[in-house]
Order: structure tokens, then C-alpha cells, then sequence
């Protein structure tokens, strides 16, 4: 695992290297302004914070950046980014799975699943959206936001613009849902105790951010089970891109080829192992012999990659590329947003129902 995460390293030069502690002062930027009291009574996270800025950097000061550093930018939104997502295996453990039970694992798949077939096939059928576009607004949708879309993006090679109107998608209902959930909770709109409406945020809302908040917003009972419930969600992230891989390697070139022509993800390179070191990851922390305070100090580091992976995923970013997709990503996002609020409600009450 070590000669995983640190061979792409071999390849930075002096130049790359700048280019890559640009984007790690612009991801310290972002993680002090994530932060400020009124983003934090948002839930909005350092990685979305990170995106923001990167795109305002990358559409109105980019040009004055030398180009010897651009390799180091695209090193931070790619090979960083498949670190972050190994590391990220440390956030789990697969304890959590057995806290939750049937109940838990059964709706998670379910909705996991429905969300991104729906959303894939809505995109690409209904909405004519690329491939790629789809699948990483699916994935966002349907695992863990902003971190499913990084992580889809390489499996499907996403471009930056398209990732970050995915990222985008997931940041606004999720942060809307992450409000009305509890709104709903409180006035009776949802026949839900405390532990299955844990459930219903875990198994139907976009961030770990957004599940944290919904569920503290009633009770901690709630948020411990809406938590673990979206910790499975992040774990089934990895058979969800090992057979998204493996899909793409073998249709990938006749069934969602590209506005320019080009397969989607039909390299041989493209199955994303790093998925399986994320399990790695996972195993390890499971067995807790990683000291709680190194765990901790993973973690930290971990969001700091990612944070940069985002900044360096904005300063790729042309809005001029963005504006020509149009509105058709957001209406897609809204339909799979009202598919999680109101389809995950009656799975929660039908899977509640089935395993009582």
C-alpha cells in the first residue's frame, strides 16, 4: 500500500512541486474559511469551501500562473485524490455495519443502488447528458456527495468542469434537504421515531456533513444511527465503482462514448483499485490496532488532501464550459433529490416494516 500511494511522487519535478503547494495553501485557505461561524450553521465542509475558491482562482487569476506549475495542479486533482480516497477507509470500520443490522444494510443497498440506476439512466436517456457527467452526478447523489464524485471522476475520467457541476448538484439539494428533513421531522409530516428517522437521513441524504446535521438537529440518537447508516452508504462506494470499472473497461467505448469521441473509461488502467485499498484501509481500522490518535491524525490529513484535490479540481475549471452544459444537470439532481426525500421516507417505513 505504501509503494501505491507514494510512486506517483516519483514523477514531480521542482516545478510541479510549486504547483502542488499552491493548491495546498489555497486548501489551508479553505479549511480556515470552513470554519467561520456562519458556513459552519451551514454544514458546508472545507471541500466544498476548497471547490469555490478554486474556481473563482481558476477563472479570473489562472492565466498569471507559470505553466511548469500546471502539472502540479493536475497531479493534486488526480493522484492526490486516489490517496484521499484510500485513506478515507479510515473513517470506517466494519463494526459499524453490525450496529445497524439488516435493517440498515438492506436500505442502504436499496437506495444506494435505485438512486444511481435511476439517476444514470435519466441522465444519459432523459436528459442527454454525457456519460460521465451522469454517472458522477448518480454517484454523488446516491454514496456520499462531494467525495463520490471525486472518487467516480477518474473511473469515468470526468472533466473538470463536468465534476465540479456534479459537486455542485449534491452541495445544493443536500444542503436544502439537510434543512427541511428535520422541519419535516418536527412538524409531523413524517410517521418516524427517533431510530428510524436516524435511518431515513442516513440512507437518503448526500454528505456526512448534511447526515451529521439532520440528525443533531432532533436528537443524538438519531444522528448515531443516521451516521452509521451513511458510513455503510461510503463503503458500498467500492463495489459500486468496482463494477462501474469493470463495466466501462468492457462497453465502455461502444455504450457511453464521449461528445469528442473518446471511450469513457476503456482503458485497461481504468479499474480503480484504489477502491480495494480503501478496503484495505477499512480492514485495518477494523481491527483497531492503528492507535485512536494516529487514526485521528489520518483522518485530518485525509481531508486536507481532499480539500485539495477540490481546489485543484476548481482551478481546472472553465466556466465558460460549465454554462454551455446548462440547467439539465440541476434538474436531474432535483429529481433524484425528491426521489431520496420522498421514495427513501416509504423504503424506510416498508424496510422498518419487513424487519420488525
Amino acid at each position: 500500500m505504501y509503494t501505491a500511494i507514494t510512486q506517483p511522487f516519483a514523477s514531480l519535478d521542482r516545478h510541479a512541486v510549486r504547483g502542488v503547494m499552491l493548491v495546498a495553501l489555497f486548501a489551508f485557505a479553505a479549511q480556515q474559511m470552513a470554519t467561520l461561524s456562519p458556513i459552519q450553521r451551514l454544514g458546508i465542509s472545507p471541500l466544498i469551501v476548497g471547490i469555490v475558491i478554486g474556481i473563482f482562482y481558476g477563472n479570473t487569476l489562472r492565466h498569471h500562473l507559470p505553466t511548469q506549475w500546471v502539472p502540479g495542479i493536475l497531479f493534486s486533482s488526480k493522484q492526490l485524490l486516489r490517496m484521499a480516497v484510500v485513506l478515507y477507509g479510515f473513517r470506517i470500520t466494519f463494526q459499524d455495519i453490525l450496529l445497524v443490522g439488516g435493517e440498515g444494510i438492506t436500505l442502504s443497498v436499496v437506495m444506494l443502488s435505485s438512486t444511481f440506476v435511476l439517476g444514470a439512466w435519466l441522465g444519459i436517456k432523459v436528459f442527454g447528458l454525457t456519460p460521465r457527467l451522469a454517472l458522477m452526478i448518480a454517484a454523488g447523489s446516491s454514496v456520499c456527495g462531494a467525495a463520490a464524485v471525486l472518487a467516480t471522476e477518474p473511473v469515468v475520467r470526468g472533466r473538470p468542469h463536468e465534476s465540479a457541476i456534479a459537486v455542485g448538484t449534491v452541495v445544493i439539494f443536500g444542503t436544502l434537504a439537510m434543512f427541511l428533513y428535520p422541519l419535516a421531522y418536527r412538524s409531523g409530516l413524517l410517521d418516524l421515531n427517533l431510530e428510524t428517522y436516524g435511518l431515513y437521513v442516513g440512507s437518503s441524504l448526500h454528505e456526512v456533513a448534511h447526515v451529521v446535521a439532520a440528525g443533531r438537529a432532533i436528537a443524538d440518537e438519531a444522528a448515531n444511527n443516521a451516521v452509521i447508516v451513511k458510513m455503510l452508504r461510503v463503503m458500498m462506494l467500492v463495489p459500486l465503482l468496482t463494477i462501474l470499472g469493470l463495466a466501462l473497461t468492457r462497453f465502455g467505448s461502444k455504450a457511453v462514448a464521449s461528445e469528442e469521441g473518446e471511450g469513457v473509461g476503456t482503458a485497461k488502467g481504468s479499474f480503480p483499485w484504489f477502491a480495494l485499498w480503501f478496503i484495505v484501509c477499512a480492514g485495518i481500522n477494523s481491527l483497531h490496532i492503528v492507535p485512536p490518535a494516529a487514526v485521528e491524525v489520518i483522518n485530518t490529513l485525509d481531508l486536507f488532501i481532499l480539500t485539495m484535490a477540490m481546489c485543484a479540481l476548481g482551478m481546472e475549471t472553465s466556466l465558460t464550459k460549465a454554462r454551455k452544459v446548462g440547467a439539465k444537470p440541476f434538474v436531474m439532481a432535483l429529481v433524484l433529490a425528491l426521489w431520496l426525500a420522498i421514495g427513501g421516507y416509504w423504503m424506510t417505513l416498508l424496510v422498518h416494516h419487513l424487519w420488525a
